[in-house]
């Protein structure tokens, strides 16, 4: 059965580009329940943590320096099918080439500088809500 869960970032670049309400109003038409949300700016640690699948290729250093470049937004959605809806919503990591109406077309610049981050599996998925969230925040 596919999880119910899928964590989504609103980037750095979305957050100072003044995307948040947006992003999250197309999250809230296609169903999912957002069941926790903070707004943070991650540390140069926490973020080599995050993205620790990523150490050793080209773009990770690039990657961290992104993601800790500024305040972003961190939500836990919900709604059945989670990982596999929201990664149709978000749409492919390069703006130019992403669906008409996806996220990263409507709010991403470049490969580089997209708009949101989702979960690309039901177990990074749990993984990375549990990264962010406690039992206790989760509601």
């Amino acid at each position: 059965m596919k999880g119910n869960i899928t964590l989504t970032l609103i980037k750095p670049y979305a957050v100072q580009h003044g995307y948040v309400g947006s992003i999250l109003a197309k999250i809230n038409e296609a169903s999912f329940r957002i069941s926790a949300m903070k707004y943070l700016q991650m540390n140069k640690k926490q973020a080599e943590q995050f993205y620790a699948i990523h150490k050793g290729k080209p773009y990770f250093e690039k990657l961290v320096r992104f993601i800790t470049d500024g305040p972003l937004v961190v939500a836990l959605l919900e709604r059945e099918n989670a990982v596999e809806i929201y990664r149709k919503l978000i749409g492919a990591t390069d703006p130019k080439i992403a669906a008409e109406g996806t996220l990263r077309k409507l709010f991403g610049a470049s490969i580089e500088l997209n708009a949101v981050h989702g979960s690309d599996s039901d177990e990074n998925a749990v993984w990375e809500a549990n990264f962010f969230f406690s039992e206790m925040e989760r509601f």
